[in-house]
């Protein structure tokens, strides 16, 4: 089991994905602080707009171990960091710290394993369009890995405008294959 402070957001982000934020909340200045003062990271979640807050039933039970790779005071005085996903996690429980910070008791998830037979050629295609049309995205990735057929699924759940629940139901079900085969029919 893992202790890890929560960020919570309705995006989310995957392991080798990378993702702008900023910072302002004195909770989450504190748990960047900490994280790059330890090079420990923290875990970004989704949010459920269906959860109890009291309760902390508004995180999903599936986040992102991110990293700090780079921070920046913004033009509006706040802090902007970009992070980067390293591996996913299931949250086992949350509890509430005195400001507010959520920090999860976790247990690391097991990776998913592409399968050579399957064809993620038109994800893949549609991904690399998705890059060439919007630099701000391709901006993040300096070197993309498309022929990662594990790194096109997972920013491509990242990218999906589909609810937080179907990305939950789709990273929970471990099953590489009928994940390839659902993005496949979305991008026909």
């Amino acid at each position: 089991m893992i202790t890890l402070p929560l960020f919570p957001l309705s995006a989310h982000i995957l392991p080798q994905g990378r993702m702008a934020l900023r910072i302002f909340e004195p909770r989450y200045v504190r748990m960047v602080k900490n994280a790059c003062a330890t090079q420990t990271g923290f875990g970004v979640c989704m949010l459920n707009a269906k959860g109890d807050k009291e309760r902390n039933e508004h995180i999903h039970v599936v986040g992102t171990h991110v990293k700090v790779i780079d921070f920046d005071m913004l033009d509006d005085g706040l802090l902007g960091i970009t992070v980067e996903g390293d591996k996913c996690f299931n949250i086992e429980q949350v509890v509430t710290e005195h400001d507010g910070l959520r920090v999860g008791q976790c247990i690391w998830s097991e990776v998913w394993q592409p399968e050579s037979k399957t064809d993620s050629a038109l994800v893949r295609q549609r991904l690399i369009d998705i890059f060439n049309k919007y630099p701000e995205i391709k901006d993040l990735y300096p070197e993309p890995r498309f022929d990662d057929p594990l790194w096109v699924v997972y920013r491509w759940l990242e990218l999906l405008p589909v609810s937080a629940e179907k990305k939950q139901q789709l990273m929970i079900q471990r099953d590489y294959v009928k994940t390839v085969e659902y993005l496949t029919q979305l991008v026909k």
